[in-house]
């Protein structure tokens, strides 16, 4: 079982690859978030992987896996944050809409 600092450094490192890879609207903004999308990203590759038969099981993914992983969870928080479903930092306005609902 990897350590938490090895964790927390890969997951940085594979974010950080996937919000260059991924084309079209990249609206994750923080290294928080950019580390823990490719946290996530890296335990989906290694999950599937491991379900579909491809890798034993208490290793982890390759890395060009891993950045994969992170792109598909990349794409489905830019997709939850389109449709106001989480908060994305990144979005501030509406698309269409006033970038502030001040009444003042």
């Amino acid at each position: 079982m990897p350590g938490f600092m090895f964790v927390i450094i890969i997951g940085a490192i594979v974010g950080f690859v996937a919000r260059i890879l991924y084309p079209g609207p990249n609206t994750v903004h923080g290294f928080i978030l950019t580390t823990f999308l490719g946290i996530i990203g890296a335990a989906l590759a290694t999950f599937l992987e491991q379900y579909f038969g491809l890798l034993p099981m208490r290793h982890l993914a390759d890395p060009f896996s891993m950045v994969i992983g992170a792109m598909i969870i990349l794409f489905a928080w830019n997709r939850l944050a389109h449709h106001r479903v989480v908060y994305d930092p990144g979005m501030h306005a509406k698309p269409g809409g006033p970038a502030s609902t001040d009444d003042t």
